[in-house]
């Protein structure tokens, strides 16, 4: 039994990777792409830029990880007729490097003292430790994954509201 837990730890921390999130590769937004969300011009904000493709290579870009994550959690409201099956890649810019990463292998810190284009934000982190880091260096309230950010954070987050 204690080698197969064993067996079963090293395969986790095998897939798991260091922590980090990777970079992707995405194109950038042109200077009429709008957030489906809000309706700002995105490529006014190249530090904030978060953008979904679909497998038929149609992109949606945002303006911050928040929008992305508003869109992400009501699809038929923000993208009527597309469907979350056939999103292939989900980009968001990191804080510190400015690079897009992986928006499902990224650490968020929400309830920081930097604001976004649209205030409060889901601040994009490559690793654990970068968003320990900033939490430190930016009185962040939390840090989330992909599969914990709700809907109620996101509203909250737009009352400066930080559970």
């Amino acid at each position: 039994m204690k080698i197969v837990k064993c067996v079963l730890l090293v395969l986790s921390l095998l897939l798991a990777g260091n922590g980090s999130a990777e970079t992707v590769e995405l194109p950038p937004p042109g200077p009429r792409d709008t957030c489906p969300v809000c309706g700002m011009f995105v490529a006014k904000y190249p530090s904030w830029v978060a953008s979904v493709q679909y497998r038929d290579g149609h992109m949606h870009h945002f303006d911050g990880a928040k929008d992305l994550y508003k869109y992400l959690l009501d699809l038929p409201r923000w993208a009527p007729g597309h469907q979350a099956e056939n999103i292939v890649t989900i980009g968001v810019t990191e804080y510190y490097s400015l690079a897009l990463i992986d928006a499902q292998q990224a650490w968020y810190v929400i309830g920081s003292d930097v604001l976004g284009p649209m205030g409060h934000e889901l601040i994009p982190l490559e690793s654990e430790e970068d968003a320990n880091a900033f939490m430190q260096d930016h009185k962040g309230v939390r840090i989330l994954r992909h599969g914990e950010v709700t809907q109620e954070m996101l509203e909250g987050l737009d009352r400066a509201r930080f559970e």
